[in-house]
């Protein structure tokens, strides 16, 4: 009796201790979905290019155009794509899930102000679903597809929502 008692209590608590469901490929990924937005917010485009797939990046954006063929980076594209101002974007709700070795399906929300095109700010929201590959032991983004997240009646972001 003691044994069976023991063998389930042992159970119980083994399961609550991988309960989070965090593989350390889920949490390596989590870690450079933040490094990437850090990244972008500061404009340090070295960092933006080596968190994405050197074969190449799959992408559809939030603004209603066609999918992004095949694209392989560079820190000179980026620079030469953001002169000004790239805004602040911050990441909410970010979850990751390990398809398998090599693959992390992430997705999370990203919110902040982004330029208008005419010296100013807008708020953005858009939802964001990207696929991690394993290279040369690094997680790096593959694919990344956003969709416009409607606001309705919550917080826009405005600019001092960044100041301290």
């Amino acid at each position: 009796m003691n044994k069976n008692l023991f063998l389930t209590l042992a159970l119980i608590f083994s399961i609550a201790v991988f309960s989070d469901g965090h593989t350390n490929a889920e949490k390596m990924v989590l870690e450079n979905v933040e490094t990437y937005w850090d990244a972008r917010n500061s404009k340090d485009w070295g960092t933006v290019v080596a968190l994405t797939s050197s074969s190449g990046m799959l992408g559809t954006n939030s603004d209603g155009s066609f999918h992004k063929p095949l694209n392989t980076q560079s820190a000179a594209d980026w620079a030469r794509q953001n002169p000004g101002s790239v805004g602040q974007v911050v990441v909410h709700a970010s979850e990751a899930h390990q398809l398998n070795a090599s693959t992390v399906y992430a997705r999370y929300y990203a919110e902040g102000v982004v330029p208008d095109g005419n010296g100013g700010v807008r708020p953005y929201r858009t939802r964001v679903t990207s696929v991690w590959v394993k290279e040369n032991s690094n997680w790096v983004m593959k694919t990344s597809h956003f969709s416009s997240a409607a606001y309705g009646g919550t917080h826009q972001t405005v600019e001092g929502d960044f100041e301290d």
